[in-house]
């Protein structure tokens, strides 16, 4: 990946910037889950690496339960969204790598990088599955935090099957509880290339 632009979610949300001859780089490293801080810094990269040079590509590394860690819910589903509004917006294409987890929204994102492009580790495990919430508040605002879990898990299945070429009734039976997959699974499935 050589003569790239090198965005990493992996550790922490911290951001180093190397030059080496012609070769630029950037991570960003955020292996946790996509909560808002983590969100902004990597909106706030992707944007600066177009910006600084149009033509090169960005890389993403991604390590990442999407927004939720061991079955509790941290961030905001947008925040997987913003991510992907946000690649699709830059010129640079961006190529996807999973080192580690992709799982939930952080899978979205990797099936998002640019077709021929998409990859993971042999020891990684890419996971699908449909949004979670935790509903709270009086009966008005529940259904309105239910009508809004529906349009995500809309949006998501939409996303998805653009990314893979499945049917969304296909993606929906898919996540209906969580999908695990290695990585030749994932390259079957058409959430990755290689």
């Amino acid at each position: 990946m050589s003569g790239g632009q090198n965005i990493s979610l992996s550790q922490s949300p911290s951001a180093t910037h190397r030059q080496a001859r012609n070769h630029k780089r950037l991570d960003v490293q955020a292996g946790m889950s996509l909560v808002p801080a983590v969100t902004e810094l990597i909106l706030a990269e992707l944007l600066y690496l177009q910006y600084e040079d149009a033509d090169k590509k960005v890389v993403m590394y991604i390590n990442s339960t999407g927004t939720t860690k061991e079955g509790q819910k941290l961030g905001y589903d947008t925040e997987a969204f913003a991510i992907y509004d946000t690649m699709r917006y830059i010129k640079p294409p961006v190529h996807t790598l999973c080192l580690g987890n992709a799982w939930g929204e952080a899978a979205m994102l990797l099936a998002s990088g640019e077709k021929g492009y998409r990859a993971a580790l042999p020891s990684s495990t890419i996971m699908i599955k449909q949004p979670i919430n935790m509903f709270r508040g009086q009966a008005s605002d529940l259904e309105i935090q239910r009508m809004e879990v529906r349009n995500t898990k809309k949006l998501t299945m939409e996303i998805l099957s653009r990314n893979t070429g499945h049917e969304v009734e296909k993606i929906e039976k898919d996540i209906n509880r969580p999908l695990y997959l290695s990585p030749q699974e994932a390259v079957d499935y058409k959430l990755i290339d290689n």
